[in-house]
């Protein structure tokens, strides 16, 4: 279990994770409630990875694509689907079949559809304003990043 007493903790921890090679083709699963730090800490991981200009929630656009200089990135977010299927509808499992970093938030709004993610992060706000972190590897490149 991990503590972000700051951004600056959560901005440590997004540099670590962009310094493994085994991210390229990752699949991150970020869980928490609404201003857990999500979409903050992919900002700090997609700046860590090189990704210049605007990073936005992509919350309206369920996926923003982002060209970082050594791979592609896709930053998802399910909040908005009422159900899995949309997930399949709108074509996304191309996206997670090809080469590149995904990152989703919400994924449990995808259900059984999505990956095995190689990691899952889950934030928790606590009621003092730390964030209390737990990193699970699903995967051997889970495991690997982690290591």
């Amino acid at each position: 279990m991990l503590s972000w007493a700051t951004e600056a903790d959560t901005q440590a921890f997004a540099a670590r994770l962009a310094a493994r090679p085994q991210l390229a083709d990752a699949y991150v699963e970020l869980h928490g409630d609404l201003g857990a730090g999500k979409t903050t800490f992919v900002r700090h991981l997609l700046r860590a990875l090189g990704v210049a200009g605007r990073i936005k929630s992509p919350t309206y656009a369920v996926v923003e694509p982002h060209e970082g200089p050594a791979f592609p990135i896709w930053h998802f977010d399910f909040y908005r689907f009422d159900d899995p299927r949309e997930w399949e509808d709108a074509g996304f499992r191309d996206l997670f079949d090809s080469p590149g970093l995904k990152l989703a938030e919400w994924p449990e709004k995808a259900a059984a559809l999505l990956p095995l993610p190689d990691l899952s992060l889950h934030i928790a706000l606590q009621d003092d304003g730390l964030r209390s972190v737990s990193v699970h590897a699903g995967t051997p490149r889970g495991r690997e990043l982690l290591a």
